[in-house]
């Protein structure tokens, strides 16, 4: 396995980091033990980033759980913000929640720091020189080593960055946004960004949400559970495009899976591509595929079939900025609206 340094902090991080959704026995895998094995194979096969959330069911426990002897080699990263609870204060960034949310996690992790903690979501309702001061001073803790966001829009990247350092306070050194061979779109701005800021991207969905796993082909049956639940699993538009790549991955001679995986990892600025395992089996297929290395030929066929910077329809998960959700902040009052 080859490392890579984790934006500037310094950390070495695997090409491949493990995604642990899939082990909380809610919505995973159902045995606690196999996630396990699973976690010490991957760890095994040289991957040493394993991610977590606290939103992720009991994934912090499996996982803590499973790393018993063996947490000094694992950069372990976690994330918050997203709602625990019905309490309106059990979510968000505010330093209120945060400063719970950590201890939190640090006890079903049975660990006593966090090497990346993450704000999972954007919350447009707390300033985020709140959220950094928080932050900042979890990192003179101790408790956390390094801080980072998740789906967050360019130009919030670089306001955090500029109050960081107009305040003195500790940056955020990585980003994860979803990015694969159908959601391109981070390449426009995030990733350019991201790389000019130093900071180091872990990026999500490279399989595209199960649609780049070749179980989902257009005009068969889908039987993936998530299905009933996503709709990009069943747009047409991706289905379409998912074929294209079927076809390409036959003529270079590879699994769909792995043409999926090489690409997400070919982009200077993606530090490292999460894969989200469920089963042993999952995990094989994708550590059969970690030498591979795309050519330009591959990868200029992949952008005529998707041009750079563009997403071909959108995954359910991603973070839609109030602006887009609420009608009332993109449309002036009635009497406001014309221009007489």
């Amino acid at each position: 396995m080859q490392y890579r340094t984790l934006g500037r902090t310094g950390i070495k991080v695997s090409p491949y980091a493990l995604g642990a959704l899939m082990f909380a026995t809610s919505v995973g895998n159902p045995d606690p033990g196999d996630s396990a094995r699973i976690i010490h194979k991957a760890l095994d096969a040289g991957i040493n980033l394993i991610d977590t959330a606290d939103a992720y069911g009991d994934s912090e426990e499996v996982v803590g759980e499973a790393l018993k002897g063996r947490r000094d080699n694992v950069v372990l990263a976690t994330k918050v913000s997203r709602p625990m609870g019905d309490d309106p204060n059990q979510r968000g960034a505010s330093r209120r929640w945060i400063m719970t949310a950590v201890e939190n996690s640090l006890r079903r992790l049975q660990t006593d720091h966090i090497d990346l903690y993450q704000i999972q979501r954007p919350d447009p309702t707390t300033d985020v020189e709140e959220t950094l001061s928080a932050l900042s001073d979890l990192i003179r803790s101790g408790k956390v080593r390094a801080i980072g966001t998740s789906t967050m829009p360019a130009s919030d990247i670089v306001e955090a960055q500029w109050v960081a350092e107009r305040r003195g306070l500790a940056r955020f050194h990585t980003e994860q946004p979803p990015y694969s061979l159908l959601d391109r779109g981070i390449e426009r701005e995030v990733l350019p960004v991201a790389q000019r800021h130093g900071m180091g991207t872990l990026v999500w969905g490279a399989l595209g949400q199960g649609l780049l796993t070749g179980r989902v082909r257009k005009g068969r049956r889908n039987e993936l559970r998530r299905a009933g639940f996503f709709r990009h699993l069943n747009d047409e538009r991706r289905l379409d495009v998912v074929e294209r790549f079927v076809s390409l991955a036959g003529e270079a001679g590879l699994p769909l899976t792995h043409l999926a995986m090489a690409f997400a990892i070919a982009h200077p600025g993606v530090t490292s591509a999460i894969v989200g395992p469920r089963t042993m089996s999952h995990l094989d297929d994708l550590l059969g595929g970690i030498d591979v290395a795309l050519s330009d030929d591959v990868l200029d066929r992949i952008d005529e079939i998707v041009p750079p910077g563009t997403d071909v329809g959108a995954l359910d998960q991603v973070y839609v900025p109030p602006a887009l959700q609420q009608a009332g902040l993109r449309r002036r009052p009635v009497s406001d609206r014309t221009a007489a």
